[in-house]
């Protein structure tokens, strides 16, 4: 890359918290080169320790996304006058059972095209991925099985190196570094279907979910967007989080944070390992055990997002309907 990078990770040293330090077009150039595996090691530690500290401002992350989505594998919307509902999994969960599958398998079940993509590993808490291999599903080896599956079985899981190796290899540095980068809310955002889909995107704090939604607004994107349960961009099931709907540059609360006391939890999994979480997302899958009520009003945010309902209301009905949901107010 032509610019010094010295000069860059002085910028971002410099930078006050949240503000930019580097123009769209200088962040750009570098995250280009970070996934082209043009940094040196060293010089891409600091840069990204940096980083992290400082966050990035809005203008930052839009060069960087620019960068991703120049190099990003693209697949093809898998039905017309749908969107494919994208849920990223990069963290799972620790505390609580890992529900993102059971939402996933959800919205399937309604006839609603999903993609999953993520990390293979949990290093020390529940992935995704663990979850799905308890349910039969395994995740894709190439873009052209993603594609046959998501037409066939409206459901593939695909792992960040299919999509995006050099994301993936930013990725794989928290291991060393023991932090993570900006690689981890870049693939929170990813969308291989060029616009055409509903991203589900959570945050893990206000300053993070502030950043979404400037994000989601200033790219024109359609997703939904709500404070992550333990790491992963699904409801807490004991508290409904607000949730927020972008669409063509505008945003629309959808459900608001549910306030008072916590629910009490009876019908969840014994466990919150991978087997105990499988059998049980099994089981409400097939209709043995209740959705939590809050999960229920995100399938329905879901539904009216991808296009399958002509508003909430009539999404609210419909997964009302289906999961026997006696209200998803």
């Amino acid at each position: 890359m032509t610019m010094s990078l010295s000069s860059v990770i002085k910028e971002i040293v410099h930078g006050a918290p949240g503000v930019e330090a580097l123009a769209f077009d200088e962040a750009q150039q570098l995250y280009a080169a970070m996934l082209d595996g043009g940094v040196p090691e060293l010089e891409l530690g600091a840069i990204l320790a940096a980083l992290q500290m400082k966050s990035e401002g809005l203008e930052e992350l839009l060069g960087f996304y620019q960068s991703l989505i120049d190099r990003l594998y693209q697949l093809h919307p898998p039905f017309e006058g749908v969107r494919t509902v994208i849920l990223p999994s990069y963290h799972g969960t620790y505390q609580q059972p890992n529900l993102l599958p059971l939402l996933a398998l959800w919205l399937r079940k309604l006839g609603v095209p999903v993609l999953m993509h993520g990390s293979l590993e949990g290093g020390g808490r529940v992935a995704s991925a663990y979850v799905l291999r308890e349910l039969g599903f395994m995740p894709c080896a190439s873009l052209a099985q993603a594609q046959q599956l998501l037409q066939k079985e409206k459901f593939a899981f695909v792992p960040t190196a299919v999509l995006s190796p050099g994301l993936a290899n930013l990725l794989g540095l928290r291991n060393r570094l023991g932090i993570m980068n900006s690689a981890h809310t870049l693939a929170a955002l990813i969308d291989p279907f060029g616009g055409e889909s509903l991203r589900v995107v959570g945050g893990n704090s206000p300053g993070m979910l502030n950043m979404m939604s400037d994000f989601m607004l200033a790219t024109d994107a359609t997703g939904l967007l709500l404070h992550n349960a333990d790491g992963e961009p699904v409801v807490d099931p004991a508290r409904r989080p607000r949730l927020e709907f972008f669409f063509q540059g505008k945003r629309q609360t959808l459900f608001e944070e549910e306030m008072g006391p916590l629910r009490a939890l009876t019908n969840l999994p014994p466990r919150c390992d991978a087997q105990s979480t499988a059998v049980w997302t099994q089981q409400v899958v097939d209709g043995e055990l209740p959705l939590p009520l809050p999960l229920v009003n995100q399938l329905a945010c879901c539904l009216y997002g991808a296009g399958m309902a002509d508003d909430l209301i009539q999404a609210k009905a419909i997964v009302a309907l289906e999961t026997g949901s006696l209200s998803t107010v």
